[in-house]
């Protein structure tokens, strides 16, 4: 079966919701809030997203290790990719590209998802949502903290954006890359604590608080964090998170011989 591209939202959700934690990130951008800047690929049962919201377009291509029927939808789709992009792929997959494309590594990266949430009770937390109003103090804390980040300010419209404040200055955070009531996901993102207020707990006190907000509104709360960020993945251990998955973020570039 040759791959196809896919604009049938009620076909791709039957196909995601097979493992939503694995695909959440691609369930959450069914929404109307995301749609407008995606495109759809599969090949029999296996769904491709390139999301185009981004600096540069960026792949998404979730399977199990060694998944054939994945590493030939990638084979035929590569033709048809633009010459730079972003790729999150399954162990393995990248390498189905090596003739196509020079790849840069980006690190190995974890799927987590909440499985243990009633770890959530024996914390404290802390946080207050974030509006509008507070963009411009929310830019200022990741230069500093997170320069670099992927970050959408209309994610602020969710209403999943906590913050803590020390002397009136806005320290720690934590957010969403997606919330999604109708597919029932949510990928926690954009956390991170000012250099100089680090070590005192208000990264796992508002991850903690925003986690107990998502669960009244969806059924799988993820998140996808560097493997070689140890001290990111203790935290959201004792928060109750555990490593569904492993894939891979590289950076593409056609021109490889």
């Amino acid at each position: 079966m040759p791959v196809r591209a896919e604009h049938d939202r009620a076909v791709l959700a039957g196909l995601l919701r097979r493992d939503p934690v694995l695909h959440a990130y691609q369930l959450g951008d069914l929404d109307d809030f995301f749609w407008p800047y995606t495109s759809w690929f599969r090949r029999g049962e296996q769904v491709a997203l390139l999301y185009h919201g981004a600096a540069q377009p960026v792949l998404l291509l979730f399977a199990a290790e060694e998944d054939r029927p994945a590493a030939a939808l990638l084979d035929e789709l590569a033709p048809v990719l633009p010459a730079r992009l972003y790729a999150h792929l399954s162990p393995g997959l990248e390498q189905v590209l090596a003739g196509r494309y020079v790849i840069t590594p980006a690190g190995a990266h974890l799927r987590m998802a909440l499985t243990d949430p009633g770890r959530l009770a024996g914390v404290a937390t802390s946080g207050e949502v974030l509006t509008g109003a507070d963009l411009p103090a929310l830019r200022a804390l990741y230069a500093d903290a997170y320069p670099g980040n992927w970050f959408d300010p209309r994610m602020l419209d969710t209403g999943h954006y906590l913050g803590v404040r020390a002397g009136g200055e806005l320290v720690a955070v934590a957010g969403v890359h997606v919330w999604s009531p109708t597919y029932r996901v949510a990928a926690v993102g954009n956390v991170t604590t000012r250099p100089q207020a680090r070590g005192r707990g208000l990264a796992q006190a508002v991850v903690a608080a925003l986690c107990a907000r998502l669960r009244d509104s969806v059924d799988h709360v993820t998140l996808n964090v560097r493997a070689d960020n140890t001290t990111a993945v203790r935290l959201y251990g004792r928060l109750g998170f555990t490593t569904v998955a492993r894939f891979g973020e590289y950076t593409l570039t056609s021109g490889a011989g």
